[in-house]
Parts: structure tokens; C-alpha cells; sequence
């Protein structure tokens, strides 16, 4: 709707699925045909966020969890990790998603697209690092885009990639991720794994 209320031909769902992780600003220009007019970019953002909103408002937005997300968090926990988000939507977006899914109070730190820049900027998750008196050493990226390893590497923070998001298994490993995941269940093994090897 976005496309149409801009008057631009709308994108491929697979070029869309591309972009998912980005500022959104940023991925309006990517996705804005031509992608060299900001102005055209921040419209296109612009009218999505208005878009977004009425369907939010409206009901019309399900915003779905991957399958495990509760079970992983509990896992995480349970193991004495230490829980944050960096993610390119933004604050308000990210409260009513953990509020709807009673997954607000399980994090230490979130960061968003509002409070640094976007990926793969290193910000978002040198911010979390402070607010959870972390450092690179004791911290590990988990995501499923290109654009959280390249976050992560621009942290100097190991990344492990997950192979049931947006790009695929061999792109994170390419990007730099030190191993990409088939399921939740490998997750604490994994993250163990790496700590018990960085001590």
C-alpha cells in the first residue's frame, strides 16, 4: 500500500524480505525504483509507517514469532545469558510486539533504530553492550540477516546466524558468522560452546 499511495510499482516479496533488518529509511531507498532519491525514500517510509499503523490499529497485523522464541528466551535465561534486543524497527513497533507476546520484562536492553543508526552500524549493539555491562569478549550477535552479522562484526562481537530467517545459511556465513544454527535447540550449546572456548 505504501508503493501504491507513492505511485511507485510495488517490489518483489523476495526483494522485500531482502531489506528486512534495515533502518527503514534505508530500505525504502533500497527498494524505491532507481534508489537514489532520499525524498522519494523518506515519502515511501513515511507513507509505510502510516500504513502500518492504521492496519495495526485496525487489527489487521498479526506479527508472528518464529515457533520456540518463548521456550529459547526460557532456555537463555535458564542458563544465565543475559537477554537484549538490536533491531531496525522501531521503539513503538518493538514495545507492542513483546507487550502483545508477554516478552517485555525478559530483556536487559533494547535497542532500536531510534536510539542509534541502523545496521550494520555498530550502535544498537555497542548500547546494549553498556547497558548490560557487557563487552565484545562476553557477547554474542544472534540473527538471521546479513545485515546483524556485519552489525556484529562492526562490534567485534562473535556472530552466530540462524537458518530459519530472511537470508540464508551460506549468506550469514559468508558475511562472517561463526556458525549458522538449524533450530532454537541449538542455540544454548552453541553459545556454550563459544564461551567455555573464549575463557
Amino acid at each position: 500500500a505504501a508503493f501504491l499511495a507513492c505511485g511507485l510499482a510495488l517490489p518483489a516479496p523476495r526483494d522485500i524480505r531482502r531489506v528486512v533488518g534495515l533502518p527503514l529509511a534505508t530500505a525504502a531507498l533500497v527498494l524505491a525504483p532507481g534508489g537514489t532519491d532520499p525524498g522519494m525514500a523518506d515519502n515511501l517510509a513515511d507513507a509505510y509507517r502510516d500504513t502500518f499503523s492504521d492496519l495495526r490499529r485496525n487489527g489487521q497485523i498479526d506479527d508472528p514469532l518464529f515457533p520456540g522464541v518463548h521456550e529459547a528466551v526460557d532456555a537463555l535465561e535458564a542458563a544465565g545469558w543475559l537477554l537484549g534486543i538490536a533491531t531496525g524497527k522501531g521503539r513503538r513497533g518493538l514495545d507492542m510486539t513483546l507487550d502483545r507476546h508477554g516478552l517485555k520484562n525478559r530483556f536487559v536492553t533494547l535497542q532500536t533504530a531510534d536510539s542509534a543508526p541502523g545496521k550494520p552500524a555498530p550502535g544498537m549493539l555497542l548500547n546494549a553492550m553498556a547497558d548490560a555491562g557487557a563487552d565484545p569478549g562476553n557477547t554474542v550477535m544472534i540473527g538471521d540477516t546479513t545485515f546483524d552479522v556485519e552489525m556484529s562484526n562492526n562490534a567485534g562481537v562473535l556472530a552466530i546466524g540462524v537458518a530459519w530467517g530472511y537470508h540464508e545459511a551460506e549468506e550469514l556465513t559468508a558475511a562472517g558468522a561463526r556458525r549458522v544454527i538449524p533450530g532454537f535447540e541449538a542455540l544454548v550449546p552453541s553459545l556454550n560452546e563459544f564461551m567455555e572456548a573464549s575463557t
